[in-house]
């Protein structure tokens, strides 16, 4: 009997962690989105197109459920043109569900001869890879919430994607039931507060930094936003979301101080840490893996401006 319980024990043990998303899938999945091919993926564009089709496909491979209709891709229209967003939805145990996003676009080229390319490797690459890292780390585990995946277009020209996802009829009824948005914008580099550490913007209008750290898992510490004077809650995709009465937030690590790559050609696979980034995402999923309806309900307070 003891020998059966010491199996079962290895086996749980095992099974745990088998969720991890590895550091080669994470720089496959970056390098992807920020190489040349891509060329800088502007909304608009063949490659932003590609660019949204790939991110498709690796919902795909975490099995994630439509958001709506028969695909991933959410179309909406940009100067005349059919454009995307992409969503995916993890059924949990509860229908109240946790959102994770960010934009997936970048600013293109520059036309030039030689590198041309803003690959935008740290805004915002590394934000979408480390939403379909938690897609991945899910992938065989049902959560107590359900669970949404963005991947916005247009945020380089006013957050057009964002908007529209947020105003799309048929998605009414997941945001209704939306306990809170994680958006993540720019996690390529070690933050200011070291490895494993991220910042949250727009931190004293709500305690979902609270919240996080109470239930924080393999030393992921959520810390305040150090740039209170650059406004950043309100200049990123999760405003959208909090003017919908939803608590919503952007998470980062890129140090504004010394951030020399932001829209730049030098934005490109050099900036990014994996290590730092692969940590991030797998402390995320088993500390998000922790969260449930009856532990998990962030509010605002009366300091945020939602007009």
């Amino acid at each position: 009997m003891n020998k059966l319980l010491l199996v079962l024990s290895v086996l749980f043990s095992v099974s745990a962690y088998a969720q991890n998303i590895s550091q080669e899938k994470v720089v496959t999945i970056l390098n992807d989105l920020a190489s040349d091919e891509m060329k800088g993926r502007e909304i608009g564009t063949p490659e932003n197109d590609s660019a949204a089709t790939y991110i498709a496909k690796r919902f795909a491979e975490s099995n994630l459920a439509f958001c709506t209709g028969s695909s991933y891709l959410v179309p909406f229209e940009y100067t005349g043109r059919t454009v995307y967003n992409v969503c995916g939805l993890k059924k949990g145990k509860s229908d109240k569900n946790l959102a994770f996003s960010a934009h997936f676009d970048h600013i293109g080229s520059n036309g030039n001869s030689g590198d041309n390319v803003f690959n935008g490797a740290d805004d915002n690459a590394s934000g979408v890879t480390a939403v379909i890292g938690i897609a991945d780390y899910f992938k065989d585990i049902k959560p107590d919430f359900s669970m949404m995946f963005m991947a916005f277009n247009g945020e380089e020209k006013g957050m057009k994607g964002s908007k529209a996802i947020a105003e799309a009829t048929d998605l009414q009824p997941l945001f209704s039931k939306t306990a809170a948005l994680f958006n993540f914008e720019m996690l390529a580099t070690v933050s200011q507060f070291g490895n494993n550490a991220l910042y949250m913007t727009g931190d004293e209008f709500s305690d979902l930094d609270e919240l996080i750290n109470a239930n924080s898992k393999d030393g992921l510490k959520i810390n305040a936003d150090p740039y209170t004077g650059q406004n950043l809650f309100y200049r990123s995709d999760n405003v959208v979301f909090a003017r919908k009465n939803i608590v919503a937030h952007s998470f980062s690590t890129v140090d504004m101080r010394v951030a020399t790559h932001y829209h730049q050609l030098n934005d490109d696979i050099g900036v990014v840490n994996f290590d730092n980034l692969t940590l991030l995402i797998n402390s995320l999923g088993n500390t998000i893996q922790q969260l449930k309806p009856g532990n998990f309900a962030p509010r605002y307070n009366e300091k945020v401006n939602l007009k």
